[in-house]
């Protein structure tokens, strides 16, 4: 096992980022969650804690990745409570519906990039500057759709603010070679989260069978997939890495497996609405 570490995570009261959180937990390290409401944080923490092995804790620190203020005072708390952050997980994120580029609603274009884009930026900006000081740790961006320049119509405007963040994270990694912090990647792939079913959940019908069956073939739940995430994040990864769970290989091997077997992972249920 290793040694006791202590991550942040963005965004972290539900989804990806709360699988994580509990997956540290179950490890014996230390975890702060994060939301934008102090009701989100407390039921998270409420539903996470139990799972916790040895001296574990969480701490769950309100936070608005639009507002910098806001995110030094998740590193502040960090620090008040457990004396360093070893990892820092830029995690928070919004999913708009699908929207084509004539059809954007102003709101969605402003908040996709406020917590997608300037959020990671300011969250990065934080980190970056406690670590520095306390000599070492490691940052993690989230990836997603659109970071490796992939198109699909409606997906403009969020893949726009992930393929941004692939650009920021290059010019970083070029900025901070001799640094003691390490900048890395960490690519979840296609999990079926809440944001995920509310994208399923704008498309017209035609849509809906198309996307259906793409996430039958490469999609995966939480459960299983933060598992292996957390497993990658505390093992030590070289500046630049990439954490990635549904690579290439993995993606083509499963489109050539769904010649042969059908792969059942939604239910109607996914689909249904909120």
């Amino acid at each position: 096992m290793t040694s006791q570490q202590t991550i942040v995570i963005t965004g972290s009261t539900r989804g990806i980022g709360k699988g994580m959180a509990a997956e540290l937990l179950k490890r014996g390290h230390n975890v702060v969650v994060s939301g934008r409401t102090a009701t989100a944080v407390q039921q998270a923490m409420t539903e996470i804690e139990p799972v916790a092995t040895g001296s574990a804790r969480v701490l769950g620190v309100p936070c608005d990745v639009a507002q910098r203020e806001s995110l030094q005072r998740l590193w502040d708390e960090a620090i008040k409570a457990f004396g360093r952050v070893d990892v820092w997980i830029n995690n928070a994120g919004i999913s708009p519906s699908r929207q084509r580029a004539g059809e954007m609603h102003g709101e969605d274009i402003q908040n996709t990039q406020q917590i997608n884009l300037l959020g990671m930026m300011q969250g990065t900006q934080v980190a970056l500057a406690g670590m520095q000081a306390q000599g070492s740790g490691t940052i993690y961006n989230m990836e997603g759709y659109g970071s490796n320049g992939m198109m699909n119509p409606g997906m403009g405007l969020y893949g726009a603010s992930k393929f941004a963040l692939t650009y920021f994270n290059k010019a970083l990694l070029a900025e901070t070679r001799d640094s003691p912090v390490k900048i890395c990647y960490l690519s979840p792939g296609i999990v079926l989260t809440d944001l995920l079913k509310r994208d399923m959940g704008s498309n017209d019908a035609r849509d809906i069978a198309r996307t259906r069956r793409i996430y039958n073939i490469l999609a995966d739940r939480v459960e299983t997939v933060t598992p292996w995430l957390v497993e990658n994040i505390l093992k030590p990864q070289k500046a630049g890495a990439r954490v990635a769970w549904l690579t290439g290989a993995k993606a083509g091997g499963r489109f050539f497996m769904s010649l042969f077997r059908k792969r059942q992972l939604l239910t109607d249920a996914d689909f249904a609405a909120d």
